[in-house]
């Protein structure tokens, strides 16, 4: 079986030949992967009225626990953007009626940011959907291979998910 990978792998090794290209195998075919997923998350999100980022911050509030809430600071740092663009989502997934905002009991100038109903049926809906389509691509792999393949990624992208400063020995 031959993929896309392997035709750009033999033109780099003609074309460069004194390069070493093996990293290629693994992370374009990773890096390709990456963009099929992106592009059929984007179809079944849109389907439910969503943006991968609005789903992201509402499976972030989601698998919170209920009450469904969390702070701004902690969905930046599960999201992975800075404070000025979380306030700006916070602030049109508010306006879409999908959170709401809430004053911190436990600090009195925080704010605290819940799931509403609405909320949690679009991401609820939205998730069901992305596992049939995410259980079809892996449908043919056995499940020894599937955990195999998930523990050699998990391998691999611990070490970039440590935080800045983070020991990594």
């Amino acid at each position: 079986m031959r993929d896309e990978v392997d035709g750009l792998v033999e033109a780099w090794r003609t074309e460069r030949p004194d390069l070493d290209v093996e990293p290629l195998q693994v992370l374009s075919r990773v890096s390709r992967l990456a963009r099929h997923l992106d592009r059929a998350r984007r179809t079944v999100f849109t389907r439910h009225g969503l943006e991968p980022w609005e789903f992201d911050v509402l499976a972030e509030l989601r698998r919170s626990g209920s009450p469904y809430e969390l702070s701004p600071g902690r969905l930046l740092r599960a999201t992975l953007v800075t404070s000025g663009t979380m306030t700006n989502r916070i602030d049109r997934l508010a306006a879409a009626g999908l959170v709401r905002r809430f004053p911190d009991p436990a600090d009195k100038r925080g704010v605290l940011v819940r799931l509403t109903g609405e909320g949690r049926e679009r991401v609820d809906a939205a998730l069901a959907d992305l596992l049939v389509y995410e259980r079809s691509i892996l449908g043919t792999m056995p499940r020894r291979d599937r955990d195999r393949l998930a523990a050699l990624l998990r391998g691999l992208l611990a070490p970039l998910d440590e935080p800045p400063g983070a020991s990594r020995g």
